[in-house]
C-alpha cells in the first residue's frame, strides 16, 4: 500500500453523524475483490439522483446538485470531514478502498467505527481522531473559506490548519509504523520471510510424517 507520511489537502465537510459503510459503498457494489474501481460509486445513493448499479456506465448518470462532493469548490479534496461514529455498520473492507479510489487520503471526525478504523489503516487511508470541538471548528471554517486546506503530519501526530493552529491527535504505535512504512498485512508478513522458511524446514525434519503422501 502507499506510505502516508504528510499531506497538504483540500478539506471536504461530510457534515452528518453516523455515516454506516452501507452508505460508503452500497451493497450491490461489492462483488469484486479487488481495491481498485470503487470510486464511482462511493456514497452512491447520495451522490446519484438515479438508483446505481455495478457495470452501470457514471458518466450519464444525473448528479445530485445538493451532494457536498458534487460541489465544485471541493473537487479534488484528499481530506474528508466528518462527524460522530464515522464507518459504522458491516465491517466490509470496501468501505476504505472506496474512499481511497475517489482520491481520499485522510479521514478527520471525533471518532471512528472500530472494525472501519483498522481496516482504513491497513489499507493507507489515515483516521484522524480529534475532540468534537476541534472538528466543529473545522466545520466552520471550511464553510467560510473556499479552498480550505489544511496539513496533516503523522510523524509528529498534528494537523495543522491555514492560521497555523495546530491539533495533535493519537495513532496507535503499530498502525503508525504500518502506515509510514506502506505496511499491509501482507508485506508485514513478509518481512519475516526467512524466518518464516526456516520454521518450515525444520518443522518438516522433525515431524516428516505430516508431509508424506
Amino acid at each position: 500500500m502507499e506510505k502516508f507520511t504528510q499531506l497538504d489537502g483540500l478539506v471536504a465537510p461530510m457534515d452528518r453523524a453516523n455515516v454506516d459503510t452501507d452508505t460508503i459503498i452500497p451493497k450491490q457494489f461489492l462483488k469484486s475483490i479487488k481495491r481498485s474501481g470503487f470510486g464511482p460509486n462511493l456514497f452512491d445513493s447520495w451522490r446519484y439522483l438515479d438508483h446505481g448499479e455495478p457495470g452501470k456506465d457514471n458518466r450519464g448518470r444525473p448528479l445530485n446538485p445538493d451532494f457536498v462532493l458534487n460541489q465544485p469548490r471541493y473537487t479534488g479534496a484528499q481530506i474528508l470531514l466528518a462527524r460522530e461514529n464515522f464507518g459504522c455498520g458491516s465491517s466490509r473492507e470496501h468501505a476504505p478502498w472506496a474512499l481511497l479510489d475517489y482520491g481520499f487520503r485522510a479521514l478527520i471526525a471525533p471518532g471512528f467505527a472500530e472494525i472501519f478504523y483498522n481496516n482504513s489503516c491497513k489499507n493507507g487511508l489515515l483516521p484522524v481522531e480529534l475532540d468534537a470541538g476541534a472538528v466543529a471548528q473545522l466545520f466552520s471554517e471550511v464553510a467560510e473559506q473556499p479552498g480550505y486546506r489544511i496539513k496533516v503530519d503523522l510523524p509528529a501526530q498534528t494537523v495543522t490548519t491555514p492560521t497555523k493552529q495546530v491539533f495533535n491527535f493519537h495513532i496507535d504505535p503499530l498502525q503508525k509504523h504500518r502506515l509510514l512504512s506502506g505496511l499491509d498485512e501482507i508485506t508485514l508478513t513478509l518481512q519475516n520471510a526467512d524466518k518464516i522458511r526456516m520454521f518450515e524446514a525444520q518443522h518438516r525434519e522433525r515431524q516428516p510424517w505430516l508431509f508424506s503422501k
